[in-house]
């Protein structure tokens, strides 16, 4: 197996703090406004015109304001379109959504494949405005739509073998221009813990503000973990196996001193380059604190009982 050396240049993840921090900080904190139009245009980064079935509004929801469409469109980590963050929203039209399957396989007493139409029909929809926080310190709130994680996997009814689900990305080189660079060892594969997956937290996002995910959000299918950093709600994805073993993630993979499995927000266990301690949400001025676990620790924090949190970073 040969030796995957990080890229030298990746602007937002790889860059040393002090570097990344005088370049975004004027750009992140100025305003709304700022961000909106230093980074691709709201038309250039416009979600799909057309609705999504009926939906209703989830009690997971928190109340906090929401990020507006632009922001949440034009502002995007997706290293398959690019490492810079403007790079989803203008390269992602090449990505090809129809038609669209996701095969779920692996340790399962019923495999079985979907597409999208299905995915809408076999389990209601969901509004669910929910906390995002990246690894680089910067957060959004963002209204996804979309559908529990669990009621898929019940259907295919995982076997006692199956402890891990492992979520893997569509590989394209004629789409994604991003899998022609060695940014990443491609296709992007990202990891669950069984119970994590079926925790009625997570989802799996087909739209966000009522209408179909945008390209460049990770069309037209994508996991959403909020108490995780945002590399592990991986986007466009083409296939989920349930296994047997702990999968090896893409950046941990990439970097595994820096990004571990669980990968869980919490202020207290920093970034080898950079504090964890405080965010900046996208369109204000100020930074926050940092809430354990993205502020819910209430919901998700007996799943880590007795874990040492600093060494399953």
């Amino acid at each position: 197996m040969s030796v995957y050396r990080p890229p030298e240049v990746a602007p937002s993840e790889i860059t040393p703090e002090h570097i990344y921090l005088n370049r975004r900080e004027w750009m992140q904190g100025a305003a709304a406004v700022a961000v909106a139009s230093m980074l691709p245009s709201v038309e250039a980064a416009a979600p799909p015109k057309a609705a999504l079935p009926t939906f209703y509004k989830s009690r997971f929801s928190t109340n906090e304001q929401k990020n507006s469409q632009a922001e949440i469109t034009s502002y995007n980590n997706f290293y398959e379109f690019g490492t810079d963050k403007s790079d989803p929203a203008e390269r992602a039209h090449t990505l090809k959504t129809e038609p669209w399957v996701v095969k779920v396989e692996g340790e399962v007493a019923k495999p079985r494949s979907f597409d999208i139409d299905s995915l809408l029909k076999f389990a209601p929809l969901e509004e669910r405005i929910y906390r995002l926080r990246c690894v680089e310190g910067w957060s959004m709130v963002i209204p996804w739509v979309g559908l529990p994680l669990s009621a898929l996997l019940k259907l295919v009814e995982p076997t006692s073998k199956g402890k891990f689900v492992e979520f893997t990305t569509l590989q394209a080189l004629d789409q994604m221009p991003g899998q022609r660079t060695g940014s990443l060892d491609w296709p992007y594969v990202e990891g669950l813990r069984i119970d994590e997956a079926m925790h009625p937290l997570t989802i799996l996002a087909v739209g966000l503000y009522g209408r179909p995910l945008p390209k460049q959000n990770g069309a037209p299918v994508r996991l959403v973990v909020p108490w995780k950093y945002g590399f592990k709600s991986i986007k466009s994805i083409v296939r989920i196996r349930l296994v047997e073993k702990q999968p090896v993630s893409s950046w941990t993979r990439a970097n595994a001193t820096e990004y571990g499995f669980y990968s869980n927000v919490n202020p207290e266990v920093d970034h080898p380059r950079w504090s964890q301690a405080s965010e900046r949400r996208i369109g204000e001025f100020f930074k926050r604190k940092t809430l354990m676990f993205n502020g819910y620790a209430e919901e998700v924090a007996s799943l880590y009982k007795g874990m040492d949190l600093r060494a399953n970073f």
